[in-house]
């Protein structure tokens, strides 16, 4: 194991810049998620911690010696790819244990190694099978398995979850997870995927642009937002965004007027941005008129499209009420769970 520090690090295509000084410190055993939208810098922020992409600037430390001139092979780091990356013609045991062998790694040894991690990924008796015999599920396990037996100081996800079905990356997630607590190896781990980022991360770094919006423990992050931009990436449904101005009766939006928490009258006049997410609206028959636009039964939960005066909003309700498009309600936002962001710029106010 490990820690990995990113100083200043860089990236540049010609005269286009992907990836602009990003520092990072990973402490040894942190399973910490690079997470943003597509095309934001993470998997090539990845991929040159790993050696597979050259760095322009800034320095990569893994294990306290600067790898920026080292190989892939001499970095001491095992990646999972989201394609899983098999040889078709090899067994199981084979792929696992084929990086063993490439470094001259005795039979016994390579045997133990595999048997080993078979057990923990629960592969023992599909050892003998190849790649096309297994489930989509079952070959990222070998994927898993092949980095594991190196037993290297960090682990590299790419997005090793995208090819699986929804039912399928919920357990892989909690496989992935259960897999970190036992080795406690350090892992870094890239997705688009919040929810992924949210359930596995000790800690999340969220991108935007090649550049970090923000760095912080998961619930940090859902509870104390930066900017405007990552409290609409992270939760789902996103936060709900209304415009408009402090007054001193409240928070004026086309057509609206909500409630504010004294403390934000500091604002007064300045136009923001008015954040709240869907779960902290309240039904309350003193709360402000809402009309419903689409009702979506969930279970346990109900999740509404309404109408703010002007703006479509979503509320998550667990009430069981009988509500029905076109139909008018009242809610009541909670004021201990309202954010204000800046209108130009997006940075958090409160």
């Amino acid at each position: 194991m490990a820690e990995v520090t990113l100083s200043n690090v860089r990236k540049s295509y010609g005269a286009v810049d992907i990836i602009h000084g990003i520092d990072l410190g990973i402490t040894d055993g942190e399973f910490v998620v690079l997470v943003g939208p597509s095309g934001c810098g993470k998997s090539t922020l990845l991929r040159m911690v790993a050696g597979l992409e050259t760095i322009t600037g800034g320095e990569v430390n893994i294990g306290g010696r600067v790898v920026n001139d080292l190989d892939p092979k001499d970095r001491d780091i095992a990646m999972v790819f989201q394609n899983y990356a098999l040889y078709p013609h090899m067994t199981v045991a084979t792929n696992m244990g084929f990086s063993l062998e490439h470094r001259g790694g005795s039979k016994a040894e390579i045997a133990e190694r595999v048997k080993w991690a078979a057990d923990i990924l629960g592969l023992a008796p599909l050892l003998d099978r190849y790649p096309r015999q297994l489930s989509g599920g079952q070959r990222q396990r070998v994927a898993m398995g092949r980095a594991i037996v190196r037993d290297p100081k960090v682990f590299l996800f790419d997005e090793p979850l995208s090819n699986l079905d929804a039912k399928l990356r919920v357990v892989m997630r909690g496989e992935i997870k259960s897999l970190h607590q036992r080795l406690k190896t350090t892992t870094i781990y890239v997705t688009h995927d919040q929810v992924e980022a949210m359930t596995m991360a000790d800690k999340i770094v969220v991108l935007n642009g090649g550049r970090v919006e923000q760095i912080g423990a998961p619930l940090d992050l859902y509870d104390r937002p930066a900017n405007q931009f990552v409290a609409g990436f992270i939760g789902s449904p996103s936060m709900n965004f209304l415009t408009g101005t402090i007054t001193p009766e409240g928070f004026s939006a086309p057509g609206i007027l909500l409630p504010l928490p004294d403390a934000a009258h500091g604002h007064k006049d300045r136009k923001m941005v008015y954040g709240i997410r869907p779960e902290h609206f309240a039904l309350d028959e003193s709360g402000v008129p809402a009309e419903i636009v689409l009702v979506e039964p969930m279970g346990s939960e109900t999740q509404v499209t309404m109408k703010l005066g002007e703006t479509l909003v979503t509320g998550v309700f667990r009430e069981r009420v009988s509500l029905s498009p076109g139909a008018t309600i009242r809610v009541r936002p909670e004021l201990g769970n309202i954010h204000l962001f800046a209108a130009d710029g997006g940075q958090r106010l409160n």
